[in-house]
């Protein structure tokens, strides 16, 4: 089920709240809870929802970026997150409070951008410094190198280019003029001398011809 508003798109499946916002704009999460509990304490966290995860709960209103409501007759408890930025993405939760233990709806925040290119970050350890880095599309580990759309031995290749930050040990693929078959998912690999390449897994979604969101 999806559900088109003027800050973000949402799908909920199976308690997953996936919502989509684009940077620099608000996003809402919404989350409904259950009957009996209108009037209980809602909050909204992170992490391990501790003390110090807590970011807004219902008898605060506003706190910094964060809004939150409580539509008591439907019962759905909306966040208002404003001026997006990409370290907001990420896992969060909806927590309502109960005796005895907190009931919890996960939320999956994708941060997306207007643009016409994106850039991949693919971090790496310290032993892989001067290795082959790599990107390929797919989810396919046993034939990524072999497929691969750019790697460090030719860091240019039409519409991707790869940079690698040794002092950071971060490489990056930037994939510049998008269109809507860039969507799909890829691999960030780097080559190993035991001959088990290592891997990190990236989703891209082309939402329109200048729109993307990275989960």
């Amino acid at each position: 089920v999806s559900l088109w508003t003027a800050l973000s798109f949402v799908i909920s499946a199976e308690g997953l709240i996936e919502v989509f916002g684009y940077e620099g704009r608000g996003v809402n999460v919404s989350c409904h809870y259950d009957q009996g509990y209108e009037n209980s304490k809602k909050y909204f966290c992170m992490n391990d929802c501790g003390s110090s995860d807590i970011l807004i709960t219902t008898k605060q209103k506003n706190k910094g970026k964060y809004s939150i409501t409580d539509d008591k007759n439907n019962r759905i408890v909306t966040v208002t997150i404003s001026d997006l930025q990409s370290h907001d993405a990420g896992k969060y939760w909806c927590g309502v409070t109960r005796w005895g233990k907190d009931t919890y709806s996960e939320v999956k925040l994708h941060q997306c951008r207007h643009e016409g290119s994106v850039t991949i970050s693919c971090p790496y350890d310290s032993q892989s410094i001067n290795k082959l880095k790599f990107l390929c599309r797919g989810n396919r580990p046993s034939t990524c190198r072999q497929q691969a759309v750019i790697t460090s031995s030719n860091t240019q290749n039409g519409r991707f280019r790869l940079s690698d930050d040794r002092k950071s040990r971060i490489f990056t693929v930037t994939i510049s003029s998008l269109t809507l078959k860039d969507s799909g998912s890829y691999l960030c690999g780097v080559q190993r001398n035991s001959g088990f390449d290592v891997f990190s897994a990236v989703e891209l979604k082309v939402k329109g011809e200048r729109s993307f969101c990275l989960c």
